[in-house]
């Protein structure tokens, strides 16, 4: 079962993570499903990614389209791996299950820190994930790096 990373932003916006953990993923060689809890969000993700809080592009999609199977990165709000993904990477407020995480090499689960309703769902779902078996990793940029502050074996 893969272990879920959960990214606690207050240092960086989600476009520069978000773009940073593509980067890496990418270069494993693994397909990625960006999630997002909020449909109206998929644009404005689009947009970021297109426009360069990377020097490096990140190919990518918006689910619905025809080529959806061939993304190596797919935005999306629904549940489907269309894409194969083996990284799934969760954003404003988008939701898994212990079920669903064990379907992927690698989980995050990337907030707003200076949200405190982010920041309590973030804790629900650590709670919920952790509980059912889930290996968790908590990193937080609070010291202005990623240092992980968390960690528990599932």
């Amino acid at each position: 079962m893969a272990e879920v990373f959960f990214y606690h932003l207050t240092g960086s916006t989600l476009g520069q993570t978000l773009s940073q953990l593509l980067e890496r993923t990418l270069q494993n060689n693994w397909r990625v499903l960006v999630r997002t809890g909020d449909e109206n969000q998929l644009a404005r993700l689009d947009a970021q990614l297109w426009g360069g809080n990377s020097p490096q592009f990140l190919p990518h999609g918006i689910s619905g389209g025809a080529h959806d199977a061939d993304q190596p990165v797919l935005l999306t709000s629904a549940s489907d791996n269309t894409n194969g993904a083996k990284a799934l990477m969760l954003v404003h407020g988008a939701k898994t299950t212990a079920d669903e995480v064990a379907q992927f090499e690698r989980v995050s689960l990337v907030f707003n820190g200076n949200e405190e309703q982010a920041v309590k769902a973030a804790r629900a779902d650590w709670k919920t994930l952790t509980d059912a078996g889930v290996a968790a990793k908590y990193w937080s940029q609070a010291s202005g790096r990623w240092e992980m502050k968390a960690e528990k074996n599932g």
